[in-house]
């Protein structure tokens, strides 16, 4: 298999569930986090080595090295970068998994390859379910260096030949990874939209979970994320504890602004990113003058905030 020796940078629930299924696969993983503690409780779960700077990370792992970051986009992804290059050699390999902007990714691998430094971007899916499932993995980056990791991807995919793609050059992974979220927000819409017209029809007293349940065999619309709200309301159909709140991670945005400046028409995931922003309260000002406007023409109640 050549090199089992990997570092790993960033052990939130993505990263340290990656480093476990790495070392139950027979890699040797070696672990770093910024808070140490980290790494320190993995290393004894788990048997890893747990590094304590990014220095002896470096140290600890044989030429040419394997770093993989799974850190948030952005600063904090950039800074351990710009920390770890000057410690690498020549065809070491870099990779970024994190759910980065495909053009940002290009930009940064030009300073990262600069140095001799193979660098992959990687796309991620499988939340916290890949432990146990394996990933989806969605990797941009030169033949030469895809090779290289490839011992890594086939034991953090589903199997060694199935769930994941070199895509092509460097930022494909992350622009494949981009357009699989942006997907994801229409699928996710679709069925909490079908399931709340099925909630609100009361006069059939339907079952949503057993409707959920029986949908998920036979039907067109069975899916994983199907099997997941399944799941869910067979433990609570009324969510009555869960606040109408729904993040976005910022992938649905670079999806819709893509399809803008591609001219590609793509209403689903622009209004599943836009029913987004609405949960989280960015349309209150504009439902709050809708309501006054009705109330100017028509005479139409205004209810008024509690």
């Amino acid at each position: 298999m050549g090199n089992k020796d990997i570092g790993m940078v960033g052990l939130g629930r993505m990263g340290a569930n990656m480093a476990r299924r790495l070392h139950l696969k027979g890699m040797k993983v070696t672990a770093y986090n910024r808070h140490t503690e980290k790494a320190t409780e993995l290393a004894k779960e788990t048997g890893m080595h747990a590094a304590s700077s990014l220095e002896a990370l470096v140290q600890a792992l044989p030429t040419p090295r394997v770093l993989w970051l799974m850190l948030p986009a952005g600063e904090a992804t950039q800074s351990h970068i710009d920390a770890i290059l000057p410690l690498l050699s020549r065809n070491d390999v870099l990779i970024n998994g994190a759910n980065a902007f495909y053009e940002d990714s290009i930009a940064q691998s030009q300073k990262v390859e600069a140095a001799g430094v193979r660098y992959i971007d990687a796309g991620v899916s499988g939340g916290i379910w890949g432990l146990q499932e394996g990933y989806a993995l969605m990797v941009g980056g030169s033949r030469e260096a895809v090779a290289q990791v490839t011992p890594f991807l086939e034991a953090l995919a589903p199997a060694a030949d199935k769930g994941w793609l070199h895509c092509g050059p460097v930022g494909s992974g992350h622009f494949v990874k981009m357009v699989h979220n942006g997907i994801e927000y229409g699928m996710m819409q679709a069925l909490a939209e079908g399931f709340a017209i099925l909630q609100g029809k009361t006069e059939f007293g339907l079952d949503l979970a057993k409707v959920a349940d029986m949908w998920r065999y036979g039907s067109v619309v069975r899916s994983w994320l199907l099997d997941l709200t399944a799941d869910t309301l067979a433990k609570d159909q009324v969510l009555a504890d869960i606040a109408p709140i729904v993040a976005d991670s910022g992938e649905g945005l670079w999806t819709a602004q893509t399809a803008l400046a591609l001219k590609i028409p793509a209403p689903v995931i622009t209004l599943a990113l836009q029913m987004r922003w609405a949960s989280q309260g960015r349309d209150d000002y504009a439902a709050k003058l809708l309501a006054m406007m009705r109330n100017e023409f028509g005479g139409h109640a205004v209810q008024k905030e509690a």
